[in-house]
Order: C-alpha cells, then sequence, then structure tokens
C-alpha cells in the first residue's frame, strides 16, 4: 500500500516537437502527445502546474531544448517552485544532468516516466522484476551525479522520491551485479511460468489475448466479457501484469482470455525487451483480440503504435494467428457516428464495433471469437489406444468427431482439430495426419 502524506510533486511537462515533423503527418496532434503526457503524469499523481509543446529545429546537444526556452522555462521553475520537469521526448544522460543543473530541479524524460509508473503499477514477482531489470538497463548509463537512487521506500523507482537535493553516485559494478542477480531470478521465474503454461495446455483450452493502447477499455471489456473484478480505470497502464480467467464461449466451448499490459507510443526499448516475458500469453495466443478505442480522436494512430510493438514482438497479422479488432467504446460516439462505426465494422470479416461499458456488441466478439477456432479447424486422422479414456474424452471435448472406428486395441478417429490442439496432442505423444479426401 503506498500512502504518503507529501504534497504532490509540483510538475511542469514540456513535449518537444521537432520542426520537420511538425509539417509531417506523423500520427499525434500536438494536442494528443501533450494529454497523453499528462495522463502518464496523472498515472502517478504528479500535480501538473504547466504543460506545453515546444518546437525545435533541431535538439541541442547539449540540453535537447533550446537555450530561449531553457531560460524562460528556468525562470517559471523558480518562480512557481517546480520540483520535476518531464521532458516527454528521450534525453541523453548528459541532456538530462545539464538540464538538471539549469533548473535546479529533477529532470526526467518520457522513458524515466514510464519505467516509474511501471515500477509503482507492477504487483506479480515477475512484474516487479521485468520493471527492476529494465530500470536498472537504462539507469546504468546515467550513473554519473543522478538524482535517483536504488532505495525502494514506495512504489516506483524513486525518480520522484529519495534523498532530496543530494545527489548520488552509484556505483556501476554494483548495478551490474543486481543485473546479473535479477536475470538469474528471471530465468526462475519464467521457467515456473513455463510450468503453469504446460498445465494449461495439458487442461488444454486455446489463449485469448487481448492488446491495445493504454486506456484503450482491454480491462473494463475483459471485466464485462469473465465478471472479473480486475482494476478498470480511465488512467493510463492501469493494468501491468497479465490476468487470466476462464471464459465460456457460445459454442460451449472454454478458452482462456488474457488481459495485458497497454502500449503506448514511443514505448521504452528496454520495456519491450523486459516485458517479452510478460507479453508471452500474446506470443502463445491462439486468437488475439486488438481493442482500440475508437472515440479517440489519434484511434488510427494508436493502432499503428500497437502493431509496432507486437511486431517488435514478433506477432504480426498472419493467417497462422486470427486477429479481431474490437472497436471500442462507441458508447462515447455520437449516434450517428457510433452508427457508421458499426456499419463498417459489420462490412469487414475481423472488425466488431462494441462498447465494454454497456455490453453492446460483446456477443458479437464471442461469436467472432467461436468462428475463428472453429475455421482453423482441419480434418485429422487420429488413432487411440483404447486404454487411453483420457486422451479419448479430450479429443471428444476439444474436437470435432466425424467417425470412430475401434479394432480390439485402438480406436481410430476421423476428427476436426485446430493446430493449436493438434501441436496438444502430439505433446500427449499422440500422432496425428490430415485426413484422406
Amino acid at each position: 500500500m503506498h500512502t504518503t502524506s507529501k504534497a504532490a510533486t509540483r510538475t511542469v511537462i514540456v513535449h518537444p516537437r521537432l520542426k520537420k515533423r511538425a509539417s509531417e503527418a506523423d500520427g499525434y496532434g500536438e494536442r494528443s502527445r501533450l494529454e497523453e503526457a499528462r495522463g502518464l503524469a496523472a498515472a502517478i499523481r504528479l500535480d501538473v502546474i504547466h504543460a506545453e509543446t515546444v518546437t525545435l529545429a533541431k535538439p541541442n546537444p547539449a540540453t535537447y531544448l533550446g537555450e530561449g526556452t531553457v531560460e524562460r522555462l528556468g525562470d517559471f521553475i523558480k518562480e512557481e517552485k517546480i520540483e520535476l520537469v518531464v521532458v516527454d521526448g528521450h534525453l541523453s544522460p548528459g541532456q538530462q544532468r545539464n538540464l538538471e543543473k539549469s533548473w535546479n530541479a529533477k529532470v526526467i524524460d518520457r522513458t524515466g516516466l514510464i519505467l516509474e509508473i511501471f515500477g509503482e503499477r507492477a504487483r506479480t514477482r515477475e512484474g516487479m522484476l521485468q520493471v527492476e531489470l529494465a530500470h536498472l538497463s537504462y539507469q546504468k548509463s546515467r550513473l554519473v551525479r543522478s538524482w535517483t537512487h536504488l532505495e525502494r521506500q514506495r512504489g516506483g523507482f524513486g525518480f520522484l522520491g529519495g534523498p532530496g537535493e543530494t545527489q548520488i553516485e552509484i556505483d556501476r559494478r554494483l548495478i551490474g551485479e543486481r543485473i546479473v542477480r535479477l536475470k538469474k531470478e528471471l530465468e526462475t521465474v519464467t521457467r515456473t511460468r513455463g510450468l503453469h503454461r504446460e498445465a494449461r495446455r495439458r487442461i488444454p483450452y486455446p489463449i485469448v489475448a487481448l492488446v491495445g493502447y493504454t486506456n484503450a477499455g482491454k480491462s473494463t471489456l475483459f471485466n464485462k466479457l469473465t465478471a472479473a473484478n480486475v482494476v478498470a480505470m480511465d488512467q493510463l497502464f492501469a493494468t501491468l501484469d497479465p490476468t487470466m480467467r476462464q471464459l465460456k464461449l457460445p459454442s460451449g466451448r472454454t478458452v482462456i482470455l488474457s488481459d495485458t499490459v497497454g502500449f503506448v507510443s514511443d514505448l521504452p526499448h528496454e520495456l519491450v525487451a523486459a516485458f517479452r516475458a510478460t507479453l508471452e500469453e500474446v506470443l502463445e495466443a491462439d486468437v488475439i483480440i486488438h481493442v482500440r478505442d475508437i472515440a479517440h480522436p489519434e484511434s488510427e494512430a494508436q493502432k499503428h503504435d500497437v502493431e509496432d510493438v507486437l511486431k517488435q514482438l514478433g506477432v504480426e497479422r498472419d493467417g497462422e494467428r486470427p486477429m479481431i479488432e474490437a472497436l471500442n467504446k462507441i458508447d462515447l460516439l455520437s449516434e450517428e457516428d457510433a452508427q457508421a462505426v458499426s456499419a463498417a465494422a459489420a462490412r469487414t470479416p475481423d472488425e466488431v464495433a462494441l462498447s465494454a461499458v454497456t455490453g453492446e456488441g460483446t456477443g458479437d466478439l464471442l461469436d467472432m471469437i467461436d468462428e475463428e477456432l472453429a475455421q482453423r479447424r482441419r480434418p485429422l486422422d487420429i488413432a487411440v489406444p483404447l486404454e487411453d479414456g483420457e486422451t479419448i474424452a479430450w479429443l471428444y471435448r476439444r474436437g470435432e468427431v466425424l467417425n470412430r472406428k475401434d479394432d480390439e486395441r485402438e480406436a481410430r478417429f476421423s476428427v476436426l482439430l485446430d493446430a493449436a490442439d493438434r501441436a496438444r496432442l502430439e505433446k500427449r505423444g499422440i500422432a496425428s495426419r490430415p485426413a484422406a479426401e
């Protein structure tokens, strides 16, 4: 439980925008990017006194921002007693230190801010280890007179807490040793998760993973579909650890639904790497549901950001792994816009318009998941020893048995199974071959 009697940190947010990008259609309007930065700050309860976008011809090697901007903001920071400045971009260690000296305030960049949020929100052992590893990898290059420290007196990683204005040097060797220890611990935790996955395969149910931009409504949809009580707030990064629940589809088939961490544009590469194991549920998924906030003005750009991160994880749209786009939050659109979105989705085979809040369209989504799983079934010829009653029962439960012939030793089946179940069957030591035409 993270309680503190301290007043919220007085904060300024600066979103630097390069002139060459300002004229390009790079997907994000200035206001959207600044609002997202505000949302990130709100996620850890910072008191944002002022936020602005600063247009640059090119980054200043010493301070990233231009000299005039640094001076102007310096006066404001001093006058308003600002404790923290968030630069919504990627600062080099030198630029960060120079800005701290100029402003006499703590400075963190976008990566630092996201790491701080992740540090505060991670709940499972693996989540905490992943975030700490990402934090240390990032911090390793910023050890010379950094404002941060390694003590964890509360959630987060001390970017915003700690020893006040005392600048601390952290021993590189100690951080290196800690990274090695963390990686070993993570191997153990990942092995445990692997065992859990094996146990699920033995059950086994198809996995359906929810992915999407942060605050797209994944957790609200997860709650609506499974009647679970997962944290669902109008807040960026409300979910950091994957949550899994069983879900019955209209056909009676059971699947495991997995809710995952939300993505953002420019997700720090440290986190893409560190959270790979956390996002293994997506890599393992039989069906991926991409939940989009269709009421957001930058919904299309957010879609591309999510697809970019999935691509980094090795997940792309292909025939092997169906991806359904759930166009969420139609309840926030005007009646006319909601009808237009629903009509367009109805014409697109892999799209469904819905509201996770009201439940409208969620039945259509479940039907689509059912259909996707059914479409992937192929007729197979399988022989199972008669004494293996467990596998025979599994075939009737998981597949659609078209034909069965028994002799003294084995039962010969012609059965419809999808690729994932065929692989699970082979793990049971039962061979299969495509059914003869």
